[in-house]
């Protein structure tokens, strides 16, 4: 069991006594020179951030094809600028950030990424991956002339079918579902302009779960006037 110890004298306080099993913080606490004290949960939002991984990265490609985003910083910096429009007399009690992606299987230079998301997002601070393999079309490109679909290359009869993304969205949608039901977060900001997710948005709404869009405008409107409010991510770009 991993303690606390503080100063001589102090019983011992275990991390487990500070946490419920949902992961909630049952005593909200900060450490002033040496001392642990504690804060009232009324003052403090717990924010969680879902990021659907190509949806975001292709937008953020859009508006500045050379820019890098540091992913350390990405979650909390949403998370900041998500309590502003909530109430910013709180404090953010930051949840971590579920990424949601896909890898080709079928493609080696996919190999990379696939590491990169496993063996170095999943590890930063708080961040939590879900990257599942590609999966082959039912047919592969239409012959222009014939119209007929092609499944193999004339010459070498190589796979000519494409790959696509399927489940990723229904992953995102279930566990902000299932995390809400779980009492884990109060609201929660989603990274995505994908439209598919209004069903999910107006469930939770429903419920009194706030959804925070984390927009590129004029992309991804629909989504936006579903949520509860909606963020500038290019407006906080130079902050991660």
């Amino acid at each position: 069991m991993i303690t606390h110890r503080g100063p001589p004298g102090r019983r011992e306080q275990r991390y487990s006594d500070l946490y419920n099993p949902q992961g909630r913080l049952a005593r909200p606490c900060n450490f002033n020179e040496g001392e642990l004290t504690t804060e009232p949960l009324e003052n403090r939002i717990r924010i969680k951030v879902f990021v659907d991984f190509w949806n975001f990265q292709l937008s953020v490609n859009n508006h500045s094809p050379d820019f890098r985003i540091d992913w350390i910083r990405l979650g909390q910096i949403v998370a900041t600028h998500a309590l502003n429009v909530v109430d910013s007399q709180a404090s953010v009690a930051y949840q971590g950030m579920n990424v949601y992606g896909s890898y080709d299987q079928y493609n080696r230079s996919n190999d990379n990424l696939r590491r990169w998301a496993f063996n170095t997002l999943n590890r930063f601070p708080g961040v939590q991956v879900t990257f599942v393999p590609r999966q082959r079309k039912r047919t592969g490109p239409i012959c222009p002339s014939c119209h007929e679909p092609i499944q193999g290359c004339p010459v070498c009869s190589a796979d000519m079918r494409g790959t696509e993304e399927k489940g990723v969205d229904t992953r995102i949608a279930t566990d902000m579902i299932k995390l809400a039901w779980a009492n884990n977060y109060d609201v929660a900001v989603l990274l995505s302009s994908d439209r598919d997710f209004v069903p999910v948005v107006e469930f939770l709404n429903s419920r009194g779960i706030k959804t925070i869009h984390g927009a590129f405008p004029p992309m991804g409107s629909q989504l936006s006037q579903t949520c509860w409010a909606s963020i500038s991510i290019p407006d906080m770009m130079h902050s991660f």
